[in-house]
């Protein structure tokens, strides 16, 4: 299709001839979609950590994913079978937007079993990272035939999660108990205090002289041998006990009492406002404030995402060694906005200038994001006023989610709005929004810091 003359000649490499996008409110259209995708995300993450805890997770994410890979098809064939109606393209977003929530609660909870307590910053830091690559990956995949078959950039990526969704139906095991393993948190006790007890019994064994005398080496092995034993036979009795009496799912109000929940569930509304109007406009904000053209503009912005790599991880082993999440996040969220400043009066000052901000404010930014939605979520999924119930961590973990995406929902919506009035007042918006995010969570900063000074002076005493 001819490009109507209308279009600028410096959009034309760029330009829509797919109906109903080919006309002038191509944009509004385009950000619809975004919504329906975005809010259809969020307020289904709420009802899907009431079901993650109801059910087989393994169920539950293998048909997460193979639905949400049929969605993703459904798109891309829109071109093949020339479909323009606007309403089924609605649709087909919203439907992959509920069905790609089952994946957050579920994973963080299968991770949650499976790593426990110890070093939870650095492995949910490592393990977020997928989402960083996903996004750099997505950006790639579709770059690569949005110039000539925009189809495979929906279908492509669609193959590949229904094909993961059928590996995770296959081979995940939910919890270590599943298969006769104990859990995480309590490898350590039930390992050691069998074995004291043990070793003190061999270690006054008769010789057959009638002294009494140390054990030799036959024996001490012969203990650790009774010591496996009883390993395998507490996991048994606690596989069992498991399954005799199901923990009974919390609530949403119950979830919603535990200490920090809340606080951390609107501190996220604002910081993934500001991660996800990074995500969509950034491309278009590099493409504007430089001399770069779309496509390299769309690919120098992933680097915002690597950015995002570095700032979980180091998120979480500043919160693995301090053992303070909040105060870790809001020492980022400090220094996020005057970062975003320098980026955006600095930014265009040069190639290397505008990659290493990039870099530094996704560290910031992401950092704090990926912190309160793995680790964070966890932590408070396990809080100690459960009284040891496990069945909270998917529904706390949703909520926390959720109301983080419905910022990530309108981030976008508003800088699309303030754009009209110039990037700076996008800016401000993100800088205000990561301020408020800051603010939310001083009250859980000053708990965590009065708690460190009281270790500190019974450490001396």
């Amino acid at each position: 299709m001819t490009p109507n003359s209308d279009i600028p000649p410096s959009e034309i490499n760029t330009w829509c001839d797919w109906a109903p996008f080919d006309g002038s409110d191509a944009d509004t259209l385009l950000g619809t979609l975004d919504s329906a995708f975005l809010f259809a995300y969020a307020l289904a993450m709420f009802a899907s950590g009431f079901i993650a805890e109801r059910i087989n997770l393994r169920y539950f994410l293998s048909l997460g994913m193979l639905l949400s890979g049929v969605f993703c098809y459904l798109f891309g064939v829109a071109r093949t079978y020339n479909i323009h109606d606007f309403t089924y393209l609605m649709f087909v977003q919203a439907s992959a937007g509920i069905f790609q929530t089952t994946g957050w609660p579920g994973v963080v909870t299968v991770v949650g079993n499976w790593f426990g307590k110890s070093k939870r910053g650095l492995i949910y830091g490592l393990w977020n990272s997928h989402t960083s690559i996903g996004n750099i990956l997505g950006s790639l995949i579709a770059g690569e035939y949005v110039e000539t078959d925009w189809s495979l950039s929906f279908i492509i990526p669609a193959f590949i999660i229904g094909a993961f969704g059928f590996v995770i139906f296959l081979f995940l095991v939910v919890r270590p108990t599943d298969v006769g393993c104990l859990p995480p948190d309590n490898g350590n006790q039930r390992l050691t205090r069998p074995y004291r007890v043990l070793e003190n019994r061999v270690a006054n064994v008769e010789t057959p002289s009638g002294d009494s005398s140390d054990t030799d080496d036959t024996e001490i092995l012969i203990g650790e041998q009774e010591v496996q034993r009883r390993i395998s036979e507490r996991s048994y009795l606690l596989t069992r006990d498991r399954q005799q009496e199901p923990e009974k799912a919390i609530g949403f109000m119950g979830a919603c009492r535990i200490p920090g929940v809340v606080e951390f569930s609107l501190c996220l509304f604002f910081s993934k406002l500001v991660s996800y109007t990074f995500l969509y406009w950034l491309p278009l904000y590099v493409k504007n404030s430089t001399a770069m053209g779309a496509m390299l503009s769309a690919d120098f912005s992933t680097l915002f995402d690597v950015g995002g790599i570095v700032g979980a991880i180091l998120a979480g082993v500043v919160s693995d060694y301090t053992g303070m999440s909040a105060t870790t996040c809001v020492s980022m969220l400090f220094l996020a906005s005057p970062m975003m400043f320098v980026y955006l009066k600095l930014g265009s000052y040069s190639f290397a200038v505008n990659m290493i901000l990039l870099m530094i404010v996704g560290v910031l930014v992401n950092g704090p994001y990926a912190l309160i939605t793995t680790a964070v979520s966890a932590e408070l999924g396990t809080h100690s006023s459960l009284g040891g119930n496990s069945k909270a961590l998917a529904t706390v973990t949703a909520i926390i989610d959720g109301t983080g995406s419905i910022g990530a929902a309108v981030g976008p919506l508003l800088a699309g709005y303030l754009k009209n009035y110039g990037w700076q007042s996008v800016f401000y918006m993100l800088m205000i929004s990561d301020a408020l995010a800051l603010i939310l969570l001083l009250r859980l900063v000053q708990q965590e810091l009065t708690q460190w000074k009281h270790r500190r002076q019974v450490r001396r005493e």
